[in-house]
This record gives C-alpha cells, structure tokens and sequence, in this order.
C-alpha cells in the first residue's frame, strides 16, 4: 500500500480558485464568508469566555491568598465554663515561634477574632474583628498594598487624641487607631479621623453577669482589597486591644501562617502539625475548596457549552463545501478525465474548508485575545450604554470583571476549532472525490 501523497501546490491553486470564485461562475463566496465569520465569532467567544472565568479564579485565589491566612492553627476546642466550644490558645507565642521553623513558612502571627456590631452616625453594621499585632498586619500583602488605600497604615495601633470639651486643655492620647475595610467605611459612611464604636455583647464581667462592652476608636487606615466580603466586613484592631476587648487576657484565638507556595498547601499541614504539637489545621483550601471546585466545574459546562457553538459554526463549511462540490461537478469530471486521482480532488475541497477553518480561527483568536487584553475599556462601554449598574460586586464578590489571557486557553480554543473544521471538511470532500466523471458530464 503506497503512501499518502503530499499536498501539491496545483491543489491550493485550484482550492484557492474555488473560494474566491463568484456565485456566477459556480462559486459559494457568500456562503464562504458566512462560515468565516462564524467560526472567528465563535472562537472569540470561548477564548472571551476561558479568559474571564480563569480571571475570576485568579482573582478569587488572589484575595483569598493576599488578605486571608494560608493556614490557620488552632487549639483543641475544648468546653468553657459556660457550656459553649471555644479554642484558645494559650502558649501560642511558643505556637508561632514553632511553625515559623517550618520549611517554607514565610510569616507566622497570632489573632483574635470576633463579630461585633459597629456604630458612627447613628448607622450600624455588623463587621468581624481581627486582633493583630501592627508589625503582622503590614505583612499581609493586599491590606499593606491594597488597590485602594486611605490613611496610613503606620498609624495603626498607635495611640490617638481626644480633646475635651474644656477650652485651653491641651489633648490628651486616646484608644489605638484601627484599619477599616472600604465596605465597612462606605456603609457607616465614616473616613480617616472618624470615630467609631464597637459594641460587644460578650463584655465585662459583673455580679449582675456580662454587661455589653462598647469601646470607640478612631479610623486611621482604610483599605479595600477588591473583594467585597472582606472590604465588607473587615476590620482590624491592634491584638493587646483586641486582648481586653473580648476578654482573651494571655490568650490567642489562632496563629495565622502564611507560606511560599499555597497552591501546594497540602505539603505544609503534616509539618505544621507536628511543629505545633496538640493544635488543629485548617487551610485556605478547607475554607474555599467547595468554591474552586464549583468554579472548576462551571469552566468546563461552559467549554462544552461554547464547544457546541464552535460545532454549529463549522457546519456551515459542510453546507458551504456541499453547494461548491455541487456546482462543480463540471469540473470536477474534467479534472478526473485528465489524470486527477481520486487523492487530489478529496485533497483540493479539503483545502477549501480547512481554509475557511483555520482562516476564521486566527481571527477569532486575534479578536478574543484583544477583547481579553481590553476587558477594562470594553466594559466600561457596555457599562456607559446601559446607564449603570452592569456589575454589582455584592453579587460577584469582586470590584470588576477579571480576565486572564492564558496559553492553555487558547490552544483548546484553536485546536478545538481546527480539529471540527478539519473533520466536519472531510465528508463533502469525500464525496466530490467519489463522484463519478461520467456522470458529472453526463447532460454537460
């Protein structure tokens, strides 16, 4: 059996002959264009598509990453004296000294956390407080360089003044300044120099039981990170403050570890464990897991679903290349009388759809890599038409919508493309290779 011969260059001459021929001389120009068109709209399509939802993971991963722990370490939860859980650690400088030998982890700190409400201008909200010593606070990456900023992050913790009431008094220091999320800042309607309260219903202790505890502190900082349930809700505190605030005198909620490679977390958990001795892990993949995995998920139904879009684009090369075959059968008897083998002519109308196919495909390429690259601009436009309102980060978790342009993404765009134009062209292709000369010029 000899081989498969090469494509010659008669064939792309004759293929090229064919495409740009007018409907008068038996061409499909129309139809041609048509399936150009919609092959390159529907690879711009996936490729738009891919790009935002691996931008919505990255900045998903990103947020979680730069204003969140990589992992946190707990004690044991253990029954208080009033019957609830509660974890606290009580050795947990030696804790944070301990995994801070670890290999591979970069900053270690000890928290407090609590949910309290807080109040300025008679407006509440209900915020999550995080205690935290101010040197580990500018070690978190999105709250030291957030992409929006107010105040200064080097005044947090330190002591603030309260003139009195009396004329010619001089200041006199008040509570530590605290870092407050953009969210939290916007719902309060509170700015740099604003003070605000916080109340706690686990407060003092008294014969009478636990009275609320309500302490005001002055806004020094205001950050916003870009996800929306953390500029919502975020708002830091210097960690001794936090101490008497919740009544953890001498003890920590958890040690907060950061690490090199948090997309490789599962290295670290046995290590950090043994390092920490009695104590629990819980890691930023145990928290967020579900919402990748379901994010993973949502990427590949709309890879199928945009597959099928891709598939009805290179139908049309099958239609196309059916009516050119048709028109052609002059021609093609013609061709088979002077010594075309059946190879040449499958090979010629195969090169008339792979064209089309792979012309359409590096158009939609260009164009979904361009609309990747411009998304910002794009948007913004879409955003001016509507008159508004397009993206509500409440909704979404995020201030805008990410794209991210990656190689894998569009070669399964172009392969995917390529590969159905080159399959969906063979059947016609066969078909105008098996016709016989005889009887295509049988009435011609």
């Amino acid at each position: 059996m000899s081989a498969p011969k090469p494509f010659s260059g008669y064939e792309f001459l004759i293929a090229w002959r064919y495409l740009r021929a007018r409907r008068s001389d038996g061409g499909v120009s129309a139809m041609t264009w048509i399936s150009f068109i919609g092959i390159a709209l529907a690879v711009m399509a996936l490729i738009a598509t891919l790009s935002v939802r691996s931008g919505f993971r990255a900045e998903f991963v990103g947020t979680i990453l730069g204003a969140n722990p990589h992992v946190a370490v707990y004690d044991v939860a253990e029954l208080n004296d009033a019957g609830r859980l509660e974890r606290a650690l009580e050795d947990y400088e030696a804790v944070a000294e301990a995994v801070r030998g670890v290999a591979g982890v970069e900053h270690a700190a000890a928290v407090i956390r609590g949910q309290v409400l807080s109040s300025y201008a008679g407006r509440n909200s209900a915020v999550e407080v995080i205690g935290i010593a101010p040197d580990d606070l500018a070690a978190v990456p999105l709250v030291a360089e957030p992409e929006f900023s107010q105040g200064a992050l080097q005044s947090f913790g330190a002591p603030t003044e309260i003139t009195p009431d009396v004329d010619g008094a001089l200041p006199i220091p008040g509570g530590p300044g605290i870092a407050i999320g953009s969210g939290v800042a916007r719902e309060l309607g509170a700015s740099v120099g604003d003070r605000i309260r916080l109340i706690s219903p686990d407060g003092a202790r008294t014969p009478f039981g636990t009275s609320p505890r309500v302490s005001t502190y002055e806004v020094v900082y205001i950050f916003q990170v870009g996800r929306w349930d953390i500029d919502r809700t975020r708002v830091y505190i210097p960690f001794d403050e936090a101490q008497t605030y919740f009544n953890r005198d001498g003890i920590a909620d958890e040690v907060q570890v950061t690490v090199t490679e948090p997309e490789e977390i599962g290295q670290y958990v046995l290590p950090l464990l043994q390092a920490g001795g009695d104590v629990q892990i819980w890691t930023w993949e145990d928290s967020s897991g579900a919402f990748l995995r379901a994010l993973q998920m949502e990427d590949n139904i709309m890879f199928i679903i945009l597959s099928i879009l891709v598939l009805i684009a290179t139908m049309n090369i099958v239609s196309g290349l059916i009516m050119l075959v048709k028109n052609k059968s002059r021609d093609i008897g013609i061709l088979r009388t002077i010594g075309l083998s059946e190879g040449a002519i499958l090979r010629i109308f195969f090169i008339c759809g792979s064209s089309i196919g792979v012309a359409g495909t590096l158009l939609g390429v260009a164009l979904g890599c361009a609309f990747a690259i411009w998304i910002d601009p794009i948007f913004s436009f879409v955003n001016f038409v509507a008159g508004g309102g397009v993206w509500d980060p409440s909704v979404r978790m995020i201030s805008s919508l990410p794209a991210k342009l990656e190689l894998d993404d569009v070669m399964s765009a172009v392969l995917l493309s390529l590969g159905l134009s080159f399959i969906i062209t063979i059947f016609p292709a066969r078909r105008a290779a098996r016709m016989n000369p005889v009887e295509a010029l049988r009435y011609e």
